[in-house]
């Protein structure tokens, strides 16, 4: 293993420990306590939390802005791809043929998209006076780290900057937004628990 090989597996494994050390204090709290009366059906709800409550059908945000919308799913296939091809090049497997031609046009409409999301946020008055430093940070990294990702399956020369922007990544995320990874999870379960407790979730259908 080279210098950043080390670089990059110190950095992921500094990334878990902090991961791990949100998700305990996370668990580590519980349910909240409610004092309204149970009215409804807590798991149902979690589940419709994950699912149908994704829905842009049921997301104002979602259906008013569906191009962005639609960036942010292929922003974030992207990233998860890219994490997954990571893994593989710690134990030096990289893809080939179609295999890496259908990674590489995958990550490119990833960066795409991320390039998009950027300049909305930067010329959208809306968006930018709501917007700090992480916002910024958080987007570039990812968006170079997708990048070089497709970068260095096509050439050999593209590896040790891929496995350098990878490891300020691993490095920053849990510092800033990125962070919504791990803190993603709880939320969606104590909305699915909140709105579950008082029978608000899953909707019940309009009787017409």
């Amino acid at each position: 293993m080279l210098w950043y090989h080390w670089f990059a597996a110190i950095a992921l494994v500094l990334c878990l420990i902090s991961c791990i050390y949100h998700l305990y204090k996370i668990l580590s709290l519980g349910n909240p306590p409610e004092y309204a009366r149970q009215a409804g059906h807590i798991g149902k709800a979690v589940r419709y939390s994950f699912t149908g409550a994704m829905s842009p059908k049921v997301k104002e945000s979602a259906y008013l802005h569906l191009p962005t919308y639609i960036a942010g799913i292929v922003y974030h296939m992207g990233t998860f791809l890219a994490i997954i091809l990571f893994f593989l090049s710690l134990f030096n497997i990289w893809l080939q043929g179609w295999m890496m031609w259908g990674a590489v046009a995958i990550l490119l409409a990833a960066v795409l998209s991320g390039i998009g999301i950027l300049v909305k946020r930067i010329t959208k008055h809306e968006l930018s006076t709501l917007s700090n430093a992480d916002d910024y940070i958080s987007n570039i990294l990812v968006t170079a780290f997708q990048l070089l990702t497709a970068l260095a399956m096509i050439d050999l020369k593209a590896i040790p900057a891929y496995f350098i922007i990878t490891s300020l990544l691993l490095l920053y995320f849990p510092l800033g937004k990125l962070k919504h990874a791990v803190y993603f999870f709880a939320a969606r379960y104590h909305l699915g628990y909140f709105y579950g407790w008082r029978g608000v979730w899953p909707p019940k259908p309009i009787k017409k």
